[in-house]
This record gives C-alpha cells, structure tokens and sequence, in this order.
C-alpha cells in the first residue's frame, strides 16, 4: 500500500512493569551505554514522522526528551493493550506503528515493510518470524481504537486476541535478531554484542 512516513506515528510502548529484570522502568535500562528508549527512538525516527510514549513512570525522564508522553487511563494494571490505547488517542496520523521499548535492534525497515502489506481493507499488518507472531511490532490504522476500547472493555488483555478481531496481514521476517528483547542480564549482554 502506498503510505508515506509522514502518515505514521511511533507509538513506544514503555509502560511494562519489567517484572523480570527486578521492576526497573526498561526504557532507562542501558545497553552499549544508551539507554533502551534512546535506541528505539534511533530506529524509529527514519520510519515514522513523529512519535509518542505511553509511559506509567519516570514521566519527567520521557518528557524530557521532547516527545509526548502518555499514561494509561486506569490504575490498574491492563497490560500493553492499555499502552495502545494511550498511544492511539494520542496520534494525529492515520497509520501508528507498535513498538515495544525493549527491542533496541528491531528491523530498520519494520513500518515499509509493513506498510507495503497493507491493502484498503487491511486494519493491522504484524511482523512474523519463524512462525511467531511479534504482536507488538505492528502497524495499525488510528481508526482501530473504537474497536480496542471496546475490547478493553469487555475484558480483553491479551494482544494476540485483539488482532484475531481485526483484518489482518502478517509479514514474514527472514532474521529474527530485530525482535529480540531484554528480559534479563544476559538478553542485554547478547543484544550489547549485536548493536557494537
């Protein structure tokens, strides 16, 4: 389909609890010396026209980078559905590209690639590698937030069967080293390596 830059927002999704790295806020953990949203914005500011972070924390650290910042609407916990909300309400563009802070290597060229699957038709386009879905890195049409509030709503948290309510497209990656994120030590040691 034929989009340009200008038409997609960056929504980085920061808000996670980072449970599995002891509760730090994932986006200021640092990798090669950079902090994790550091990366991810390098990698995104050639794909999309603007971004937004939907954070829960550490809101003054985000802000100070000049972008817009956004907090889930609910003290509860409702995972990064509740992130895409934020993000969706957030953007002015017609397209948003999903992307989670903690894939600091992700592909260079995941919103063209995506992009060029969507048809007219098409609410959501999601990378795949090796037959797994990478749910949060996808590129969706703005319009789809009337559908996800009323997932939300009717109690839907997981990712994956929000997408199954959608028109869907999923696009194939050859190497998935760009989908690779940072759970423990040793995901950023292993990540560290790969971005020198």
């Amino acid at each position: 389909m034929d989009m340009t830059r200008e038409q997609i927002t960056a929504g980085i999704l920061a808000g996670g609890e980072g449970r599995r790295l002891g509760g730090i806020d994932k986006g200021w953990y640092e990798i090669g010396g950079r902090p994790l949203i550091e990366h991810t914005l390098a990698r995104v500011e050639t794909q999309c026209a603007r971004a937004v972070i939907s954070a829960n924390r550490s809101l003054a650290r985000y802000r100070a980078l000049n972008l817009p910042v956004h907090v889930d609407d609910s003290d509860e916990f409702r995972g990064p559905l509740a992130g895409i909300v934020s993000v969706l309400r957030a953007a002015t563009t017609p397209y948003v590209l999903i992307v989670p802070v903690d894939t600091p290597a992700m592909p260079a060229d995941l919103a063209p690639c995506l992009a060029d699957a969507m048809r007219p038709a098409t609410e959501l386009a999601v990378a795949r590698c090796e037959d797994r879905v990478q749910p949060l890195h996808a590129l969706m049409r703005r319009d789809v937030l009337a559908d996800l509030e009323t997932a939300l709503f009717a109690g839907v948290r997981a990712v994956s069967e929000w997408h199954d309510r959608l028109s869907t497209v999923t696009v194939d990656w050859p190497d998935c080293a760009g989908f690779a994120n940072i759970n423990s030590e040793d995901d950023a040691r292993a990540l560290a390596e790969r971005l020198q």
